[in-house]
């Protein structure tokens, strides 16, 4: 199963999710590109993180197809999708608070679950170079025995961010990666995501901060009430009445 652009890894073909009454998906067709930053916007509600949960295997849809380099992943279980190379963020960052930097690394890149739950009881073997790479790519200047629970917001948000790279992926899912970090950092992970597109990474965001998706994002989807209501480039969108009129509130 293909889309005829090769340079499609991703797509979703008539995405339906109701809970109860409420359409939280409606048809939602997304196409995508590799090497490209795609991202989806809307209000609270519009079905964003709805269409992110099923794309990664959270929740299941209703009715309609999902493909992830040329294989139906549609009934397939999270991790067997993570397996395949799709690796993401959350909204609120999930960590372990009374496990070390070390410890988190060491799970992303351990692609055996027996590991997990031995390295709880045991010292990490992550060597401190690959680890200080890792924590270097996003700037997060702390030592590997350092505990989750001292970290900051902000750090805690680069050290899943450091995690979610770490895996081996093909694409990269980012739930409001900037969301509630101060302007400093939000330039950090900015530089971090274009220096991920120059490496031909392909990366597929949500997030509300709309001067953030619009210096970065390639192509952008605008989702409201559950469907999209408008697709382009970011001065595309800007220039759309429905979009200013759906999402920015403006007549």
């Amino acid at each position: 199963m293909s889309k005829e652009n090769k340079d499609i890894i991703l797509y979703t073909k008539n995405i339906c999710k109701k809970f109860g009454e409420v359409k939280a998906c409606d048809s939602i067709d997304i196409n995508v590109e590799r090497g490209k930053i795609t991202a989806i916007i809307g209000p609270n509600g519009a079905g964003k993180s709805t269409l992110f949960e099923i794309i990664s295997g959270l929740q299941k849809e209703d009715s309609g197809t999902i493909c992830f380099l040329d294989k139906n992943i549609t009934k397939l279980p999270a991790y067997k999708i993570g397996e395949l190379g799709i690796a993401r963020t959350f909204q609120h960052v999930r960590l372990f608070r009374n496990l070390t930097l070390a410890n988190h690394m060491e799970f992303a890149i351990n692609d055996d679950d027996e590991l997990f739950f031995k390295n709880i009881f045991t010292n990490t073997n992550v060597k401190e170079e690959l680890l200080r790479d890792a924590l270097d790519f996003v700037g997060l200047d702390k030592r590997g025995d350092t505990l989750a629970q001292n970290l900051s917001y902000g750090q805690r948000k680069l050290l899943d961010l450091a995690i979610c790279l770490a895996k081996k992926h093909e694409l990269l899912m980012l739930d409001e990666p900037v969301a509630g970090v101060t302007p400093k950092l939000r330039q950090q992970i900015k530089k971090i995501l274009l220096n991920e597109k120059k490496r031909n990474k392909t990366i597929l965001l949500i997030e509300h901060d709309m001067d953030f998706v619009m210096s970065i994002a390639d192509i952008i989807y605008v989702l409201a009430q559950g469907k999209i209501i408008a697709i382009g480039k970011p001065k595309e969108i800007m220039q759309n009445k429905q979009v200013l009129e759906a999402y920015l509130g403006e007549n």
